[in-house]
C-alpha cells in the first residue's frame, strides 16, 4: 500500500471543478496530504455529495457553488475565503469543458463563447480575484489545467485547442509576474483521462473511437483521474518550491514522438 506523504499540512487550497472527475480527486489527494480543501463546482448537487462523501473519509474539505465565468461569484468567493482563511496556499484551476468537436465551419459562435469563458477567462478570474489572498502566503502555487491540445493541435477542437493554448502561454506569463511575491504558477498537461468528459467525447466521435486513442498511446491505456493528481499535490508543495512557469505532460508519451 502506498504511503501519502503528508506535505501539505496546515495548507488552504482551493480547487474548482471539484466536485467530479479529475477536480475530485485533485481535492481528494491534497486533503490526504494535509490541507483544507475549499472546492468548488457550478453543480451545487453533486458538490454536496462529493463533500459529504470526502468529510466522511475523514477529509476536511468545504465546498462552494461556482460559476467560473462569473467574475461576480469569484469575488464573493473570494471574500469568503478571505473571512474563513485569511489567505490562500493553493489554487488548482482545474474547471473546464469540452463543448464539441467541430472544425470552425460547423461549430457555433455560441460553443466558441462558452469554451472560451470557462475554460480561459476563469484563469484571468481566478488570479484578478486569488492573488490578493495568494500574497499573504509563504507557499502560494497555483496549478493550472491545460492539456496536451494547449500544446499541440488537433482536428476540430478549434474552441479547445484556442483555450487550452491560452491556459499555457497565461501560466507563463503568470509566473513571470507574481514570482517577485513569492507566488509559483504551473501548468500540468492531461492527456486521455478515463472521465466522463471523456467518454461523452468518445460517444461524439463514433464507434472505435476509444480504440483508435488508445492505439496513438505508447503506454497503450488511459489514464485513471487519480493519477493525475499526485502531480497537482508535487507542483502545490514545497518540492516544487523553484519550479514555476514549467508544462508537465501526463500523457502516457503520446506526445514524446511529436
Amino acid at each position: 500500500m502506498t504511503t501519502i506523504p503528508q506535505r501539505l499540512v496546515g495548507r488552504i487550497a482551493l480547487v474548482t471543478g471539484g466536485a467530479s472527475g479529475q477536480g475530485l480527486e485533485h481535492t481528494r489527494r491534497l486533503a490526504q496530504e494535509g490541507a483544507h480543501v475549499h472546492f468548488a463546482d457550478i453543480n451545487a448537487e453533486v458538490g454536496k455529495k462529493a463533500e459529504a462523501e470526502l468529510t466522511a473519509e475523514g477529509l476536511k474539505v468545504t465546498f462552494h457553488t461556482l460559476d467560473v465565468s462569473k467574475l461576480d461569484q469569484w469575488e464573493a468567493l473570494a471574500a469568503e475565503l478571505d473571512r474563513a482563511e485569511g489567505r490562500l496556499d493553493i489554487l488548482v484551476n482545474n474547471a473546464g469543458i469540452l463543448v464539441d468537436v467541430l472544425p470552425a465551419e460547423e461549430s457555433t459562435e455560441a460553443a466558441w463563447n462558452k469554451t472560451i469563458d470557462v475554460n480561459q477567462k476563469s484563469i484571468f478570474l481566478s488570479l484578478k480575484t486569488m492573488v490578493p489572498l495568494l500574497k499573504k502566503s509563504k507557499h502560494a502555487s497555483v496549478v493550472n489545467t491545460s492539456s496536451i491540445f494547449g500544446l499541440v493541435g488537433a482536428d476540430g477542437y478549434l474552441s479547445y485547442v484556442a483555450s487550452k493554448g491560452a491556459v499555457t502561454i497565461m501560466t507563463k506569463s503568470a509566473a513571470v509576474s507574481y514570482g517577485r511575491y513569492g507566488i509559483r504558477v504551473n501548468s500540468i498537461h492531461p492527456g486521455y483521462i478515463d472521465t466522463q468528459m471523456l467518454r461523452d467525447e468518445f460517444a461524439e466521435l463514433g464507434e472505435g473511437a476509444e480504440e483508435a486513442t488508445i492505439a496513438t498511446i505508447p503506454m497503450g491505456r488511459l489514464a485513471g483521474p487519480e493519477e493525475i493528481s499526485p502531480a497537482v499535490a508535487f507542483l502545490a508543495s514545497d518540492d516544487a518550491s523553484y519550479i514555476s512557469g514549467a508544462e508537465l505532460l501526463i500523457d502516457g508519451a503520446l506526445l514524446a514522438a511529436r
